[in-house]
């Protein structure tokens, strides 16, 4: 009776566990490129923000320099590059990993990097004007994401990325940088602990009942 009840508890604490957890991400430096295609800097449905090669230094408790973080929206569709305004999803979010620490993590060879997150942004991803000088302008690029972990596990997640434009010019000709930004992965998915609980519920239950008739 008592392992009966020691694995019901452990059902139902499971779901509570999976939101519970998480990856916290940390990343920082790297450039940006603010890019038109087929028209002006600015203009609604052709400027996109890309960003390759952020430094990843966080991931969980382990910090140093861990691989990099890249990622890319879609096209602005609405607001300004300069006022702050709305991007679409799509674009990609990927993570990856280099040295020892990933080879713990993934199990494989992570010398030349080894894909640690791969996904895209879910619109709409906000860019909100933080503050603005004749010297900076600081933006927050903010939405959600979604993708596969290197063990194939879907996840979502957020991200906040905060970025410096030094002048006026670097605005004309797109260019920025990453100051830092901060990511969280939901893992792992509260549906599937979900019915991992329940089939522990079920086993219970039956060998329950095989014990009484014994």
């Amino acid at each position: 009776m008592r392992r009966v009840l020691v694995l019901a508890l452990l059902a139902l604490a499971l779901p509570i566990a999976a939101w519970a957890d998480g990856i916290d991400i940390t990343n920082e430096f790297g450039t940006v490129a603010i890019s038109a295609i087929n028209g002006g800097l600015g203009t609604i449905g052709v400027t996109t923000i890309t960003s390759k090669g952020s430094q990843l230094t966080q991931w969980n408790s382990t910090t140093g320099h861990l691989g990099t973080l890249s990622f890319a929206t879609g096209a602005l569709t609405s607001g300004t590059v300069s006022g702050g305004g709305t991007f679409a999803g799509g674009g990609y979010f990927d993570i990856v990993g280099v040295g020892t620490w990933a080879n713990q993590l993934t199990g494989g060879k992570c010398g030349h990097g080894c894909s640690l997150f791969t996904g895209s942004f879910v619109g709409p991803v906000t860019w909100t004007l933080l503050s603005s000088t004749k010297q900076e302008s600081s933006f927050e690029l903010s939405g959600t994401i979604t993708g596969t972990l290197w063990n194939e596990r879907m996840v979502s997640g957020t991200t906040n990325q905060y970025i410096n434009i030094l002048s006026r010019g670097q605005l004309t000709q797109g260019i920025g940088h990453v100051e830092m930004g901060n990511s969280h992965l939901n893992v792992p998915e509260p549906g599937t602990l979900g019915l991992l609980g329940t089939g522990l519920v079920g086993i219970a239950g039956m060998f329950r009942r095989k014990m009484t008739r014994a």
